[in-house]
């Protein structure tokens, strides 16, 4: 990015924001002059999030006039950082200085004196005798309130030090009318200094809620409707002062719906400042409840506790989160919520709390809306207007609040790193339980963990380099999938399956090169990835699911690339509208990965109160639903398949990838055996792979790879067995494999 000259006085903002100018100070051909305009831009937006300064400044300074110090600029920003620096010690001062009064015991005057000489001490050593003396810098009207506040702080010192070096054991000269006066001259002139600053170095103690509101990133839907919601407030205030009355009160409570990390909580506390500032609440208190806080574990202890909360919510604002939690359908009857319910409504309405406090109760969208319509008497004492439904953050949103919140611990993220973030922000979500900004913070704090457990700071070196996140320092899940094989390696371990193997590395590059075309902005083809595996048990549908699963988080299309096996128990329930239920609860499990349902010919039933049907039916409205964040996999014998496919329209236009697992061949299983033998570092006897090769090629077995499996079992138990713990041998001798053979195959 080039950087002009355009930026020519700290009277305006940069014109880069301070995430751009760490990559700008990144990138290679700067000249001296840009290197130092950059600094200068940094130091600016540095001394806005920390006005009385911090250790780094004064040295990114000081690389800048290194640079070129020419830069008029440099002076001014010094200036500035020197400026601020006094001003927000010397506020602090005003505030906290201790009030002398003429009626104050000997005592008590020498420790606030002691204390006042103390303060001005150290504000003293902040002034610089070069600005005091007008030798650097013109005698502007700044610098000439500057040197009023230098005299009148020094008077001051004066004063409080001869009391203390005169006083008697029980007196002291002091007037304490005169301090009170030039305490009062030094807040005055400390105003008159901060005048002078630049417009956004400003102290504005009168700023509203609705500016902090304007400071949050997104929501524009919901700020528009909070800007109107104050303007009517306050319309009908003003109205009073006019002498309108109004009988019906506006409502102060309020509903929040959305998923985690979107800003309900934050929201709450801006509107019980918002009712402060208009008069409405007596405070900007904000009493944080949920359901453990109120609902009790015998009868009357509810009441009482959401009673006590009302109570301490008085003047201000109750916020009741996951407010739904109170009262659930299908609750047992000893369950005290609707208590907390029933106390709440009692006191919104009754003559000594009503208008005292408001509720503001938040929650999930969905859970909300069915809580509130299952309790008629909270709804109506909430009017349709006060329900804010606030929405989740957008990738760009959320790829803001991970710049600023790696920005308040000093951090920025590159080019590169921004890309990782916006990849892993993607991976998260998945369902409703995304935490958005939430969850951003928990990945810029994971990201900050593992970069710091990684590297040391050693004091020779650059600044930025421990400022900068790389891509590198969001690797920390490449680590673990470094330790495993990759989804196409495993297909490639796995014994026989050809036919298998080839289409799911077929699947494979399509879906890479789809996705490297929706990249490169080219139009892409629909996916096709639902499937139905046939086969016998045994032929590895479940092992061949978790690598498909793999294959496609490897290509970048699943975020999570688990499985989650489900049966027909699993999804089908036994009373009306609970299958619908139970096959969603599934479905949620297995959002970004694989739902891979076992013998699901079994869905299907002839039976006329069979709930088969609804679970299909289900499971074809939630795929279409979630798109490609949900891959579903069908799995039971061939015929029984094809017959499940066909009665349902919707399974038959959304099932097109079909596999066939084909029953394994004797020499394919003796393989799979000398494999599993292997794993557990066994061997074969020359004979006893002999005997089990001619079984194999004499016997048809059913069970394919699991008759392996079992087979494996019985032979380390006779093994053992044979063994007597005499002999440390793990070779598997004829007659181990002949008497696990007739076990496995019940023979005696």
């Amino acid at each position: 990015m080039a950087v002009s000259e355009e930026w020519k006085s700290i009277e305006t903002a940069p014109p880069w924001k301070e995430p751009e100018i760490l990559r700008m100070l990144e990138e290679e051909g700067r000249n001296a002059r840009e290197k130092a305009l950059l600094r200068v831009a940094l130091v600016y937006h540095r001394l806005q999030r920390q006005p009385k300064g911090d250790e780094l400044s004064p040295g990114i300074l000081a690389e800048a006039k290194n640079a070129d110090g020419t830069l008029k600029l440099i002076r001014e920003m010094e200036s500035l950082q020197h400026l601020l620096r006094l001003i927000h010690y010397t506020n602090r001062f005003i505030q906290h200085a201790p009030s002398l009064r003429e009626t104050d015991h000997i005592s008590q005057k020498v420790k606030k004196t002691t204390e006042l000489q103390e303060s001005l001490l150290f504000l003293l050593r902040l002034f610089d005798e070069d600005y005091v003396n007008q030798t650097v810098v013109d005698a502007r009207s700044q610098w000439k309130t500057y040197q009023q506040l230098n005299e009148t702080m020094a008077h001051l010192e004066e004063i409080v030090r001869y009391a203390l070096e005169t006083r008697e054991s029980k007196r002291m000269k002091i007037s304490t009318s005169e301090v009170s006066r030039l305490l009062r001259r030094v807040e005055e002139e400390t105003k008159e200094l901060e005048f002078h600053l630049p417009i956004a170095f400003k102290h504005t103690p009168g700023r509203s809620a609705l500016d902090a509101l304007e400071d949050m990133i997104g929501l524009e839907d919901v700020k528009t409707y909070i800007h109107q919601y104050y303007h009517f407030l306050k319309y009908q205030q003003d109205r009073k002062t006019f002498g309108f009355s109004m009988v019906d009160e506006p409502s102060l409570h309020m509903i929040m719906t959305g998923n985690p990390g979107t800003g309900k909580t934050t929201l709450a506390r801006l509107l019980a400042e918002i009712y402060y500032e208009l008069g409405l609440l007596q405070t900007t208190e904000v009493v944080e409840v949920n359901r453990s806080h109120l609902v009790g574990s015998y009868m009357g202890q509810s009441e009482e506790n959401t009673m006590n909360y009302i109570k301490e919510a008085q003047g201000g604002v109750l916020f009741i989160d996951e407010a739904y939690s109170l009262k659930r359908e299908g609750q047992s009857g000893n369950d005290y919520g609707q208590a907390v319910i029933d106390t709440l409504v009692s006191a919104m309405t009754s003559k000594e709390y009503a208008g005292t406090f408001a509720v503001i109760l938040a929650g999930y969208p969905e859970e909300m809306r069915q809580f509130l319509w299952a309790n008629p008497g909270l709804r109506s004492r909430i009017p349709e207007q006060n329900r804010l439904d606030l929405p989740d953050y957008s990738s760009s949103e959320l790829l803001e609040i991970g710049e600023h919140m790696a920005l308040e611990n000093d951090f920025f993220f590159t080019k590169e790193a921004l890309g990782r973030l916006e990849i892993l922000i993607e991976k998260e979500q998945v369902d409703e339980s995304f935490g958005n900004a939430r969850s951003v913070r928990n990945l810029v704090l994971k990201t900050i963990f593992y970069k710091g457990s990684r590297e040391a700071v050693d004091e020779g070196d650059n600044w930025l380099a421990h400022m900068r996140i790389t891509e590198e320092d969001m690797r920390w899940e490449d680590e673990k999938e470094q330790k495993q094989r990759s989804g196409v390696e495993r297909l490639h371990e796995l014994i026989g399956l050809d036919t298998v193997k080839r289409e799911v590395e077929k699947l494979s590059s399509f879906v890479q090169m789809q996705q490297q075309r929706k990249k490169e902005g080219y139009p892409t083809v629909p996916i096709q990835l639902h499937s139905v595996f046939s086969g016998n048990p045994g032929t590895g549908k479940t092992t061949v699911a978790e690598i498909y699963a793999t294959v496609l988080k490897d290509c970048g299309l699943l975020k999570r690339g688990h499985v989650v096996v489900a049966s027909r128990s699993d999804l089908v329930a036994g009373f009306v509208g609970q299958t619908a239920i139970k096959t969603k609860k599934k479905i949620r499990e297995a959002l970004g990965g694989v739902l891979f349902i076992d013998e699901a010919y079994s869905l299907r039933s002839g039976m006329k109160d069979d709930f088969g049907k609804e679970a299909i039916e289900t499971l074809v409205d939630e795929m279409t639903k979630q798109n490609e964040n949900l891959v579903v996999i069908l799995a039971g014998y061939e015929e029984e398949m094809k017959k499940l496919i066909e009665s349902n329209p919707g399974l038959a236009s959304r099932f097109k990838k079909f596999f066939h697992f084909p029953d394994y061949s004797a020499q394919e299983l003796l393989r799979m055996m000398e494999k599993t033998v292997a794993t557990y570092s066994y061997e074969l006897s020359p004979k006893a792979r002999e005997y089990l090769e001619t079984a194999l090629l004499n016997t048809r077995v059913e069970g394919n790879g699991r008759f392996i499996g079992n087979l494996m079992d019985e032979a380390v138990q006779y093994h053992a067995w044979h063994q007597q713990g005499e002999n440390t041998s793990l070779i598997f001798t004829e007659k181990d494999i002949e008497e696990a053979w007739r076990a496995v195959r019940r023979e005696s």
